[in-house]
Order: structure tokens, then sequence, then C-alpha cells
């Protein structure tokens, strides 16, 4: 599950000279703010339900293709499903990010319930990865409901540069991992298992951006351009990439899907993950005991409740899975670290100075609420 950070073009290669005003429009665009409504049903929804549904589809997936939409039987029961015209068939082929990401959208939906005063009743019902329907839940009232912050998920971001190479904290690792170590594995930036990730995430990359079928997906979902990103709300943006100031505008106004197929795009990726992964506090795994629907959701819910904590101790995380979704890395990695579990996550980690704010699409309520 990966929102890349492709690369920064020198300021003056391509434009010689560019205003003030340039730069402070790319920090701005595409914030949630600018959004307009896209093929919008008309529900009347009744109080609460699209406030919940909203902070629920704030969760994270693979390019941000938000592979989720949801039935809406009547008030407060509702069936949550697979979009298959969302899949990544070229990295996610046999749909195991999108059950991971639907886990995270069930966990966002628990919190945002439960902060108002609902408990929500999960029936799972899908079978296997690629079946529509996925879990029931219906809402039900009651007084002793978890008061959790709802802010935690409003703010909540991906962030890929400025990583400090301190390692965590032991205070801050036993917060994270929690009761989870079962599922929950980190490699410091000081030990071999560190290197050795770090080597086959680069082949990783190098092997997937230049595979056409994935690199073709990729540019399926970057919104080069303000109208794409109005139109679609959703993939991913210069912002969310992190491409800012003239390179940012640069690609917003000159590039295209076309562009994302070419060897310079390809090698400046690659390029990209070197330099990440030179910098960061160590890799976070998270396992799992089998692979079943049941237990995806529950991993993409640890793995959501893992990132609403992270921001209050200025921790950053950065999946970075391409190992798992590449089969010529995929068949050594539990080997080369040690872990016999499945591996469903595998997250670059380090402090930052500062966090900035969430910048990603997000859909209309109404875009992905069917009746």
């Amino acid at each position: 599950m990966k929102r890349r950070n492709f690369f920064t073009i020198a300021g003056g290669t391509l434009i010689a000279t560019a205003g003030a005003s340039l730069l402070l429009m790319d920090k701005r665009i595409y914030s949630r703010e600018d959004m307009k409504p896209n093929d919008l049903q008309n529900i009347s929804f009744k109080p609460n339900e699209k406030g919940i549904l909203h902070l629920a589809s704030m969760a994270p997936s693979g390019h941000n293709a938000q592979p989720w939409f949801v039935k809406y039987l009547e008030p407060y029961h509702w069936i949550i499903c697979s979009d298959k015209s969302r899949w990544l068939p070229a990295v996610d082929p046999t749909q195991r990010e999108t059950i991971l990401s639907i886990g995270a959208f069930i966990q966002n939906m628990e919190y945002a319930a439960n902060s108002l005063g609902y408990l929500c009743e999960f029936n799972v019902v899908a079978l296997s990865n690629q079946d529509q329907d996925i879990v029931k839940v219906k809402l039900v009232k009651a007084s002793d409901t978890q008061n959790f912050d709802v802010q935690k998920i409003i703010n909540r971001r991906t962030v890929r540069s400025n990583y400090l190479s301190d390692t965590l904290k032991k205070s801050d690792l036993h917060y994270l991992v929690d009761d989870q170590a079962d599922f929950m594995t980190y490699f410091p930036n000081t030990s071999q298992e560190h290197g050795r990730l770090n080597e086959q995430t680069i082949e990783a990359n190098r092997i997937q951006a230049y595979r056409d079928a994935a690199e073709s997906e990729l540019a399926d979902w970057i919104r080069f351009s303000r109208k794409d990103a109005e139109q679609h709300a959703d993939g991913l943006t210069m912002a969310s990439m992190e491409i800012e100031g003239i390179a940012g505008w640069i690609l917003r106004n000159f590039y295209s899907k076309k562009d994302v197929m070419k060897k310079n795009f390809r090698d400046k990726s690659i390029d990209t993950a070197v330099e990440q992964v030179s910098k960061s506090a160590g890799w976070l795994v998270i396992t799992s005991k089998d692979n079943s629907v049941a237990t995806l959701l529950d991993t993409g819910k640890r793995f959501q409740r893992l990132l609403l904590k992270i921001r209050e101790r200025n921790i950053a995380i950065h999946p970075m899975t391409q190992i798992l979704e590449e089969p010529e890395t995929k068949k050594s990695v539990n080997q080369s670290i040690g872990i016999t579990d499945t591996i469903q996550f595998i997250l670059r980690t380090g402090y930052l100075k500062k966090y900035p704010d969430p910048v990603s699409l997000r859909r209309q309520v109404e875009s992905f609420v069917h009746v």
C-alpha cells in the first residue's frame, strides 16, 4: 500500500524564472476544500451517518484508489463493498491490499461511530478477496462507547521526506506496538535486517518501475492537472507526492500519463526510492497468521490504529510494500529478515521535526454510497 514521491526537478532546468505566486499556489493546491461534488446520489442520511462515512473514507489505500463503496440498506445498516473498478491488478492481483484498505476503512468507521455514541456490529460476509460484499455493519446507539478523538483521523498523513535518522525510542516503540508484539517487528537502522530491507526495496522498485503493467497502472492514478484532481477526487497529486514549488508546477502543467512511461520518469522514481530508504529510523513490519479475508481485515484495522498513534509522537510511516508486489523479491524477504509469519506491511518509519498537514484527496460521501 503506497503513494510514491517521484522526483524533484531543479528550479530553472525547464523554466528560467517563476514568480513567488507559483510557489504559494503549489502549497495550497488540491486541498480538500477545493473538491466539488461529482456523481452524487440523492440520499436522505440520518443524523451522523454522513459524518461517520466521511471519516471512514479517510483511510489509506494504494495509489489513493479508495477501493470501496457502501450499499445503503436502511438507516444505520450498510454493506461495505469492494469496488472492482478501483482494484490495482498489476501490483495487487489477489486484492490482498484492497482488503487491507477496507480493514482500515472499517477501523475509521468504528472509531467515528464510537465517538458519536454508536456501537458497530460487524459481520464478515466475503468468502474471498474477489467478492463484492465484504462486511455488513449495523450501528446501534449505546451509552458506553469509546470517546475517540476523530481529529486524529482527519490529521493522518503519509509523509515521505525529511525523516531523521534517530532510531525509535523504547517508550515510543512500546506505545506504538503496545499489545501487538505478535504482529509487529521493528528493525532499527542499526540492524542487518534494515540493510537487507533497504536493498530489497530498491530492487523491487527497480523491477516495478520497468514493469510496464505496473507503471501504466500507476500513471492511471496520477492526477497531474487540477481538472483531473477535481473530477476524480482520488489518486496521487503533486502535493500528496510532496513535489512542490517549481517542480510541482511543471508537472501539473506539462506532464501527462504518457510521460510516466518514459525512461526518465522511471529512473527518477528509482532514484527517489534510493534516497528515501537511506533516511529513516528503520522498518516496521506487520504480519498475520494467514491470508483469510477476516484476517486481512483485522490486519488492516491494526495498521490503521498504528497510523492514528504516530502523529502525536512526531513519527512518520511510509508504506513501501513493493517487495511484496514483485515475485522476485517476495519469495526471499521472510528468510532474509527471519520472519516466519505472513508479511502484510513493510513500513519505513522515522521522526520528523515538523508534521505537515494532510493533503490527499477524498471523494464526496454521496459518490461512494449506493442505494
